[in-house]
């Protein structure tokens, strides 16, 4: 029998079910529960939040599942020696499509004046097609390559940028330093998807809001710590900067006090853009485990230089 660890009990109540169901129908024969002797354990699924900080003592675990598509915050642990696996599942996935597209549908489309409009005014201003406004992706690993996808399925000419340059069906793809610049100075719309790493923080900072178009529209789905805060608020005010529509920030939730709050030109999403699902979830664990039974190499396995 395959002993399976699941190491969050704040969030076992919502896996109990599917994830039982999932590994049933793998037809593997695993037990999972959230206690267990640590020698007898093969793999754990933990978060963040979980309980198990030392994984010393699980010396014959074969993976540790994260429940979340970010490592940031548990690659720095001395003591998780395993296989490290992010979590890669179709629910992360199509919420962040969702989030994106609809976020860049809201700005193109400019909605915001009809929706705020105050005083009866007819406002006839007909936005430019799809084709004709660039949108930039900054990050093209999974949740970014579908977003832009998604985005030229709509008719957008996207342009993206990874450390390495990739190839993408329908994007204009743009790697390294120089292909940053690239996409920072042609993007009307720029979305950030890169993971959280010594080497992305203040991705946009002064000098990088400097090098885009007046008047760009900024969406972080990403990690907050892309942004530098002080440099965007002041991009806002020079109106380098139209907008900026946040979903996640170096501290959460958001301090009362922070002025992104009171700020007309911020729009404020509570970390929603993408959640992990207990049902796809439990789907993607229970693959994750036939794959590691079968020697086959894991969905989203970490790679501890790079940081993801």
């Amino acid at each position: 029998m395959i002993q399976l660890l699941f190491g969050d009990r704040k969030a076992w109540p919502d896996y109990e079910a599917p994830l039982t169901r999932a590994l049933s129908a793998s037809g593997l024969g695993v037990a999972v529960g959230t206690e267990a002797a640590p020698e007898t354990v093969d793999y754990i699924v933990t978060s963040p939040d979980g309980w198990i900080t030392d994984f010393a003592p699980y010396c014959r675990a074969k993976a540790v599942f994260n429940l979340w598509a970010g490592v940031e915050e548990i690659t720095g642990n001395s003591t998780l020696t395993q296989p490290l696996v992010r979590m890669v599942e179709p629910g992360l996935r199509e919420g962040m499509v969702e989030w994106v597209t609809g976020h860049v549908l809201r700005h193109h489309l400019g909605l915001d004046r009809y929706i705020k409009r105050t005083v009866p005014h007819w406002d006839y201003a007909a936005p430019p097609l799809a084709r004709n406004r660039t949108v930039g992706i900054l990050g093209l690993g999974e949740l970014g390559a579908a977003s832009a996808q998604a985005l030229a399925g709509l008719g957008f000419h996207v342009i993206g940028w990874s450390r390495t340059k990739k190839d993408i069906s329908g994007v204009e793809t743009h790697g390294g330093p120089t292909g940053l610049d690239a996409v920072l100075g042609a993007s009307d719309i720029v979305v950030l998807l890169l993971p959280a790493t010594p080497s992305t923080e203040n991705t946009l900072d002064a000098p990088a809001f400097s090098r885009m178009r007046k008047g760009v529209v900024v969406l972080n789905p990403g990690r907050g710590t892309l942004i530098d805060d002080d440099a965007l608020l002041g991009a806002l005010e020079t109106g380098q900067v139209a907008h900026a529509t946040l979903d996640v920030f170096r501290e959460e939730p958001l301090p009362p006090a922070h002025p992104f709050w009171a700020h007309p030109h911020v729009t404020i999403t509570p970390h929603v853009a993408s959640a992990t699902r207990p049902g796809t979830a439990s789907e993607a664990i229970a693959e994750n485990i036939r794959r590691g039974e079968s020697g086959q190499a894991f969905l989203g396995l970490v790679d501890r230089g790079a940081g993801y």
